[in-house]
């Protein structure tokens, strides 16, 4: 069995520095300190973006540090906040694909994890142009038959909740088009920039993203699930909520993928029933 943890959203701000009212880097130290204690055995750990707020290169210095004690390897993945300059500049062995994005591959023994770049400097919305989605077709078709996991930021598809669905990738079409001949064979999507827990199932494929560690997103849905409908809502409100953050712990074999959502800031973890 695979074990590894996800965490996503954690956006980090100056040293002691407050984001909506709590501390980022408080937060991942409590969540990297349960980790520790309840998770230490798992292989790695992916977080999916937002890793700082506004970028800096001191903020990933924070980040770099909060992170050491981890005893497994982490796996960094740039948000919409992200610098992709001033992340490389602290993290010198974050993932290059060779085009200056922040994309590579990780082999398992349960297959083969893809970590995609869907940022667009200066623009909030997700993007996956024709040289991401080059590079993803290549890493697709090397992977022969293995079972293959996508990690990413932005999900390509809405969600359900208007002011996430404005920022998705608005242009899928390049990313349908790599991962259309291998669909089959990819067994789950973990992504970030929701802010909640969700998931389901896009065209058969399953996937799952979580609440951030910091701050959240209210669950204010809409009665529609289109991207065409969001972008023409008059209001391109974001609505916060003060939810408690949790991060992932996924447990895959060859027959299951499951993933379970740990709290961090509650306290005692168990009691007899």
């Amino acid at each position: 069995m695979l074990k590894f943890i996800h965490i996503t959203d954690t956006h980090l701000v100056g040293r002691n520095e407050a984001l909506y009212g709590t501390d980022p880097s408080w937060r991942l130290k409590a969540c990297v300190e349960d980790i520790r204690a309840a998770h230490a055995d798992a292989a790695f750990c992916i977080i999916t973006g937002d890793l700082a707020d506004r970028g800096g290169k001191a903020t990933y210095e924070i980040m770099k540090e909060i992170l050491a004690p981890l005893p497994m390897p982490v796996h960094l993945m740039v948000g919409n906040h992200d610098s992709r300059e001033d992340l490389r500049a602290v993290f010198k062995g974050a993932f290059d694909d060779g085009n200056g994005f922040v994309q590579g591959k990780l082999e398992t023994a349960q297959g083969v994890f893809l970590m995609l770049d869907t940022i667009e400097p200066f623009r909030h919305e997700g993007v996956f142009c024709e040289r991401r989605a080059a590079w993803l077709a290549q890493a697709l078709a090397e992977s022969g038959q293995k079972p293959v996991y996508l990690c990413q930021h932005h999900p390509p598809f809405p969600v359900g909740i208007a002011g996430d669905d404005r920022l998705s990738i608005l242009d899928s079409k390049p990313f349908v088009d790599a991962v259309t001949p291998h669909w089959n064979r990819i067994r789950h999507m973990f992504f970030g920039h929701i802010h909640r827990p969700i998931s389901g199932s896009w065209r058969g494929m399953p996937f799952s993203t979580l609440f951030g560690t910091n701050h959240q997103t209210a669950l204010e849905l809409t009665p529609y699930l289109s991207v065409e409908k969001a972008l023409a809502e008059p209001d391109d409100t974001v609505w916060g909520s003060p939810e408690a953050p949790h991060y992932g712990v996924v447990l895959i074999t060859e027959e299951l993928v499951v993933v379970h959502q740990r709290s961090f800031l509650t306290g005692p973890q168990r009691f007899k029933l």
